[in-house]
């Protein structure tokens, strides 16, 4: 199981690196992803570092996982409301798939890591 976490908290890491990254340089693609959805462009800026401080935290979870577990969280979030975007404005299928495999991808993290949340908490 070890191994399963890595490669999913490796895989999240990546994802949010690249679209956190593009959605912070102004790429055309996410550009014109936030046009689609009706999102004004300064969200897009602050949801490209919200992503990176994700990345951050993922790395940190390498060590740490109970930190893994809360940017699971924080990621499964993100990518709910990327979906709820998606659909509000009626985009097809094919779009809505990339957050909505990191959601699935994001829960998978959380439940793998959920025995390690209560050290936060108490």
């Amino acid at each position: 199981m070890h191994i399963l976490t890595i490669v999913l908290q490796s895989w999240l890491l990546f994802s949010m690196a690249f679209f956190g990254g593009s959605k912070i340089v102004g790429a055309k693609h996410q550009v014109d992803l936030f046009d689609s959805i009706k999102l004004p462009q300064w969200f897009r800026v602050i949801t490209g570092y919200v992503q990176i401080v994700a990345c951050i935290g993922l790395i940190i979870g390498y060590w740490y996982p109970e930190i893994a577990a809360w940017t699971g969280i924080l990621i499964g979030i993100m990518m709910l409301l990327a979906c709820l975007s998606h659909f509000r404005v009626k985009e097809p299928i094919g779009k809505v798939i990339p957050a909505l495999l990191n959601l699935l991808i994001a829960i998978a993290v959380v439940f793998l890591y959920a025995d390690e949340l209560p050290h936060l908490l108490g």
